[in-house]
């Protein structure tokens, strides 16, 4: 019997609201027939960017509460077995980690296993917000880690950074992670090749991926630099003006916000995205139903936030 070509797999990062998911919804809808095979993860419990890419594709294996490189990492080493050993294998394995999670990380399980062939890592980083990112205090170093740790570098909001701002983002990424391919990305859009045929990342220090159930030495959902998750459900339609009000009144410092809801007066589910001040609410295709709303909210608080979070929200549902 002929030993089949191993799986070619590419892990995508990028820290929270950098256009990582809307960077695979491009992918998928340029596939062009190919078999893509999506391993969606989320920090906390609500897998918001399954729901986004479950549209295009056929193929996506869900993992939640966690992020990937914390206890959930035998549930991936798992999901990654079961994919190896399919009769039909897909032409590309994507894994989009979580956007508080290092993605070299997740890349080198796929040195483990001989039906996968690791690619690379592909980072999305927002051209316009990255120095003040970098400058944070609680996620700085983190997101310069997703950075260096890359095979390529995908810029996205270049419209909002402007073309000063985007040529210092450049500048940035030649300094700070010169082993990787940068390339700029409108409206989501990378070509083919960058999934397909990245570089190798730089590997990790030995003894990296001991105890695979346990990478971070953290149970549950992770806890990173203080960053917690909180969710929110409902039953209730929104009403989107003051959706979009309790969103821009939050007390809490927030992160990112992302969700999928229910507006009143309108059959089709709707997407959520607030980062950096940014809200953005879309109309999802009107054949994608769910039976409730659902929002998760990523910041920096603590347990009276919760309470806080959940009034506030309660008074933009009819």
């Amino acid at each position: 019997m002929n030993k089949r070509a191993p799986v070619p797999m590419v892990v995508v990062g990028g820290y929270l609201g950098a256009g990582k998911t809307t960077m695979l919804n491009r992918l998928l809808a340029n596939g062009e027939g190919r078999r893509i095979t999506l391993l969606v993860n989320d920090f906390g419990e609500i897998n918001i960017d399954a729901v986004l890419v479950r549209s295009r594709s056929d193929d996506v294996i869900q993992l939640e509460n966690g992020c990937i490189c914390c206890s959930i990492g035998g549930r991936l080493a798992a999901a990654l077995v079961e994919i190896g050993q399919r009769e039909k294998r897909p032409d590309l394995l994507v894994i989009e980690a979580s956007g508080v999670s290092d993605p070299q990380r997740i890349a080198q399980v796929g040195l483990l296993d001989a039906a996968l062939r690791l690619n690379g890592v592909v980072v999305a980083v927002d051209a316009e917000s990255v120095f003040e990112r970098l400058a944070d205090p609680l996620v700085g170093d983190m997101v310069r880690r997703q950075i260096t740790g890359a095979s390529a570098v995908v810029l996205t909001k270049a419209d909002l950074a402007g073309p000063t701002g985007l040529e210092r983002a450049r500048a940035l990424m030649a300094e700070i992670a010169p082993q990787a391919t940068v390339l700029v990305a409108h409206h989501g859009d990378v070509p083919w090749e960058v999934f397909a045929d990245v570089a190798e990342p730089r590997p990790v220090s030995p003894g990296l991926l001991d105890g695979r159930e346990g990478w971070h030495s953290v149970s549950g959902a992770a806890q990173h630099a203080g960053i917690r998750t909180l969710a929110y459900r409902t039953g209730r339609v929104f009403d989107k003006s003051r959706l979009c009000q309790a969103l821009k009144n939050l007390p809490v410092r927030l992160l990112r916000a992302k969700g999928v809801v229910r507006l009143a007066g309108d059959v089709c589910l709707h997407e959520v995205h607030l980062v950096g001040g940014r809200l953005r609410i879309g109309r999802l295709a009107c054949t994608d139903r769910m039976s409730e709303s659902a929002l998760v909210f990523i910041g920096a608080f603590g347990d009276a936030a919760e309470a806080a979070v959940r009034a506030t929200m309660d008074q933009a549902v009819v």
